[in-house]
């Protein structure tokens, strides 16, 4: 933990953190965050009508980390474990972008992710990769 004005933190690196907006077939629109050397962090679950949307739709995530819960579970493709996050409807909105062989590693990556939301939301434009 990092002290920092008298409480602890997790010491978190958003530094070099992207969110990206990609297209799907179907011409929607989901996001990806990715880590500085190059690897998918966490994905959108739902898919957005706009750009504007999907864009909109983390920074509401990011805004309202705090209010959301989440969990590890096994894959629905199987053979492995995924980390989760619902709103309080019980809407899934976020998952791990890929699938771990250990739960100790999922809830790992979970934790870290959860750890960076809140600095994720007043990140800035560099997010975006518009620096």
């Amino acid at each position: 933990m990092e002290q920092s004005g008298g409480t602890a933190r997790p010491a978190v690196a958003v530094t070099g953190m992207r969110c990206l907006i990609d297209l799907d077939g179907a011409g929607r629109f989901g996001w990806r965050l990715v880590a500085s050397n190059g690897r998918a962090v966490a994905v959108s679950v739902a898919s957005y009508a706009s750009h504007a949307r999907c864009r909109a739709a983390f920074l509401w995530l990011c805004g309202e980390h705090a209010d959301m819960a989440g969990g590890i579970q096994h894959s629905s493709e199987g053979g492995g474990w995924v980390w989760v996050l619902w709103d309080a409807t019980g809407r899934h909105l976020a998952r791990s972008a890929r699938m771990y062989e250990r739960h100790a590693t999922c809830r790992s990556s979970y934790e870290r992710f959860r750890g960076m939301v809140p600095e994720l939301a007043t990140a800035g434009p560099e997010l975006w990769g518009e620096t």
